[in-house]
């Protein structure tokens, strides 16, 4: 059995960082914590690709898609040593992915996505709260 700690230790290490859900499954179900970071090793780890681009193409796909959570991706793509300027062009590949995305979410919206990229690697570059969404509100049973 795995404890909180030793995963939140796995997931800074291997990972780079601990997704905000994983802050409060490793609390629960830490060995569930676990599964998931090993899963996530077998698919960022270096490899034919490295980790650093792996998680620059998350990014990109996340500004594609207009999805905030997968933009904190830039986080251990920094870790894994990405430049601002590798940065900025795998958030430019993602807005005009958008473009091409059926039905997708078209550039302008994508272009806002890539600006709140850019925000949080110059949050975390200097060690500032970088968060950007609010925590998940739930309401216990009310659907």
């Amino acid at each position: 059995m795995s404890t909180t700690e030793e995963v939140n230790e796995f997931m800074k290490s291997n990972m780079k960082f601990v997704p905000r859900m994983y802050q409060v499954i490793n609390q629960v179900a830490p060995d569930a914590g676990m599964a998931f970071a090993n899963f996530y090793q077998s698919v960022f780890a270096d490899g034919a690709l490295p980790k650093k681009i792996k998680e620059l193409m998350f990014v990109a796909i996340g500004v594609a898609y207009v999805s905030p959570r997968c933009l904190i991706h830039v986080v251990p793509a920094i870790e894994s040593g990405a430049t601002d300027g590798e940065i900025f062009e795998a958030v430019n590949v993602g807005v005009i992915g958008a473009g091409f995305v059926p039905g997708g979410p078209g550039i302008p919206y994508a272009f806002e996505y890539a600006l709140k990229v850019l925000d949080v690697t110059a949050k975390y570059r200097k060690g500032e709260k970088w968060e950007y969404l609010e925590p998940t509100k739930f309401n216990h049973g009310v659907y």
